[in-house]
């Protein structure tokens, strides 16, 4: 079992940053693919980035490239999101995402199997 809890979110005026942070429970963190979702109001699940485990490759929408860092800290089991330059349309709740151990889990939803509980980012115009 892995437990995941998000934190970091907040209300921020367009062109502000946030940083996401998501602890995960249970050892085997660095064998698993990472990933953050967001959904908004009434509408799908969408993925935002995802960073692999081994060789830390990042994978990222392309609305969110050049602006949204993702990273991790194996040592101390915690996934980030850091959000620049954020947008009105980056309002949403956050999710980070573990796949399974050893597997390539990218953009789908159903490629993981363990999710937190999600974190509110506003953003203001």
């Amino acid at each position: 079992q892995v437990q995941l809890v998000e934190s970091g979110g907040g209300l921020v005026q367009a062109g502000g940053s946030l940083r996401l942070s998501c602890a995960a429970s249970g050892r085997t963190f660095s064998s698993r693919t990472m990933g953050w979702f967001r959904q908004a109001p009434g509408k799908e699940r969408e993925f935002v980035a995802a960073i692999s485990w081994g060789t830390s490759r990042t994978y990222y929408v392309d609305s969110v490239k050049g602006r949204f860092t993702i990273s991790r800290d194996n040592a101390k089991s915690t996934l980030y999101l850091q959000m620049n330059s954020l947008r009105p349309e980056d309002t949403a709740v956050y999710y980070c995402a573990a796949a399974p151990a050893y597997r390539t889990g990218r953009d789908q939803p159903g490629e993981y199997d363990y999710w937190g509980q999600g974190t509110q980012v506003t953003v203001s115009s």
